[in-house]
């Protein structure tokens, strides 16, 4: 089942593909392990970064969520360091078998533009994002230019 639907969505990709973000194999013998990019918007602190993420498919997809990393480093308060996000979507309890992979990549790039700190993984951002909005755009504009591929 997880075979069958994976190859369903890679298809569907290629056939329409995403503004800011894609997704693939890292190697066509094993679709579970996937690789992606999203495109900062450029409404967003991160204008011109461009965060490569991982996508680790269970077998049991769609009935359980992929496990989605960040794997550029990002300032980001829903992101904690070893690249895990804290996004809704993902989460066990909330996934349904119905969302598709393409609803992963647009929530992701929103999350780029919207960060939820009432949701966060590093407190001290989600902080610094509602008290000093200035000084989180200025550190997260420094981890673009220090950790991410520029945008082409």
């Amino acid at each position: 089942m997880a075979l069958r639907r994976i190859h369903k969505e890679m298809a569907d990709l290629a056939r329409a593909p995403q503004p800011n973000a894609s997704a693939g194999p890292v190697d066509e013998s094993d679709v579970l392990h996937w690789s992606g990019r999203l495109v900062a918007p450029d409404e967003s602190a991160y204008k011109g970064g461009v965060f490569k993420i991982t996508i680790e498919f269970p077998t049991d997809y769609p009935f359980k969520p992929p496990k989605v990393k960040f794997a550029t480093k990002i300032y980001h308060p829903n992101v904690d360091d070893d690249g895990s996000i804290c996004i809704g979507l993902l989460k066990s309890e909330i996934w349904k078998p119905s969302t598709k992979l393409v609803d992963v990549l647009t929530a992701l790039v929103d999350l780029l533009q919207n960060p939820v700190p009432e949701d966060a993984l590093q407190p001290s951002i989600a902080q610094i994002y509602n008290s000093d909005p200035a000084k989180f755009k200025k550190t997260a504009k420094e981890w673009v230019k220090k950790y991410c591929d520029k945008a082409a």
